[in-house]
């Protein structure tokens, strides 16, 4: 029998085949005891992780529940101090448009006085008097100057704080604007989930974004615009008082001024009145003592002309008296009584030569005295023709009665942007 050959080769020893056997067996179990451990550390992990996430999920959203809770309640103030701006808003424009109108309805009282005084300057003579309805008219005239003045300032002062609440209300408007859109967000941010279509991994998430506030500032943002608005409605609400009450303080001068100035129309024009009959009772008396003066100087003149031809008989029958002869030209009884006679008439003759010369004398006064009195009456009449004039003038002052159809329909209020009522933009 022959040997079998030997397969040439490397060939291990029992010793080696055991010695792997054994390292297989030890690194498997290691490897076991490694993902073991790695598996338990897993779970742990995914145990911890998903509690973590849970709830720092769940804090997020209660986080965002608060947040949307504290943006609410600050946008209903804003919206609730937006709405109170506008209401304080158009309160205001109204006062100032009343006031306009108070302005407007002062230019026709000044014109009004400017008349009367222009119309009383037409007066002539010594009716052309400094009397107290001057001083009254011209009172008046500054009063309203000043009225005018004063209305002036309030509707300035009204529409400089139209024009601060129209700042205030648009800067509460961005705020509330941007709170809006601040909800929308966060109250998206609040309804997505891990299913969600719109989840996606952004890029650097946790950096900061420009502009970012801290939560006090944008509280204290908040608080400031409310109290400037408050502020502002407050200064707004004083404004409106102060107006209103200067414009009835200022209508009872012009009232007072208004009843004082007729009051002293009346009275002059009631002596005027009483002058002008003065004067006409005057000149009627005076027209029926120059009618009387003119017949007796008519007479005074007769008489002294028949005087005249009484002393042209006695001279001439004493001149004839003279052409006596002899003893006859004596100076007997009828001699003495024509001398008698001629004394006594050129006596009478002087004396109502006399007499009538005072008479002309004294109707030439008269008649120059009744021309004075006519053309003072003649300006007393323009006078009270003018003063006439001046009540029916100051009759535009009287208001009109209620329902007059003639009265201007009041056009309605409107803010800044033609709408009547202001809406917030939330609206």
């Amino acid at each position: 029998m022959s040997a079998l050959p030997a397969k040439p080769g490397l060939r291990h020893s029992v010793l080696d085949w055991s010695s792997n056997n054994y390292q297989l067996s030890a690194v498997a179990q290691h490897g076991r005891h490694v993902s073991s451990s790695l598996r338990q550390e897993g779970r742990s992990l995914r145990n911890e992780t998903n509690c973590t996430t849970t709830w720092e999920e769940g804090d997020t959203s209660r986080r965002l529940s608060d947040r949307i809770w504290d943006v609410s309640r600050w946008k209903e103030t804003l919206e609730s101090c937006a709405q109170k701006l506008d209401v304080e808003m158009e309160a205001l424009t109204l006062s100032k448009a009343q006031t306009e109108q108070a302005l407007a309805a002062a230019a026709v009282p000044l014109e009004v006085s400017t008349e009367c005084l222009s119309l009383r300057d037409g007066r002539r003579g010594l009716e052309l008097v400094a009397d107290p309805v001057d001083e009254e008219l011209k009172k008046e005239a500054e009063l309203i100057e000043r009225v005018q003045q004063t209305l002036q300032q309030h509707i300035d002062q009204a529409f400089e704080q139209l024009c601060i609440l129209q700042e205030v209300r648009h800067q509460l408007t961005a705020d509330l604007q941007n709170k809006m859109e601040a909800l929308d967000i966060d109250m998206l941010c609040l309804s997505l989930t891990n299913e969600s279509p719109q989840i996606s991994l952004k890029t650097n998430p946790t950096r900061i974004p420009s502009g970012s506030t801290t939560p006090e500032e944008w509280l204290q943002f908040s608080q400031f615009n409310v109290a400037r608005a408050e502020e502002a409605m407050q200064v707004s609400q004083q404004m409106r008082e102060d107006t209103s009450l200067s414009r009835a303080q200022l209508q009872n001068e012009l009232d007072a001024q208004h009843r004082a100035t007729a009051f002293a129309l009346r009275k002059r024009n009631h002596h005027e009145a009483q002058a002008r009959d003065e004067l006409q009772w005057q000149l009627r008396n005076t027209e029926a003592e120059i009618s009387e003066m003119d017949c007796d100087i008519q007479r005074l003149d007769a008489d002294l002309q028949a005087k005249t031809d009484s002393l042209k008989l006695a001279h001439t029958r004493l001149e004839n008296r003279t052409g006596r002869p002899g003893m006859d030209l004596c100076r007997d009884e009828v001699q003495l009584g024509l001398v008698g006679e001629v004394q006594q008439l050129e006596a009478s003759i002087a004396a109502l030569r006399l007499k009538l010369s005072e008479a002309q004398l004294a109707l030439q006064k008269m008649s120059l005295h009744h021309a004075r009195m006519s053309e003072d009456l003649s300006r007393k009449q323009e006078a009270l023709f003018l003063e006439q004039r001046t009540m029916n003038t100051r009759a535009r002052l009287t208001p009109a009665p209620p329902g007059d159809k003639n009265l201007v329909p009041l056009v309605p209020l409107m803010n800044s942007s033609g709408r009547r009522n202001l809406q917030l933009l939330t609206q």
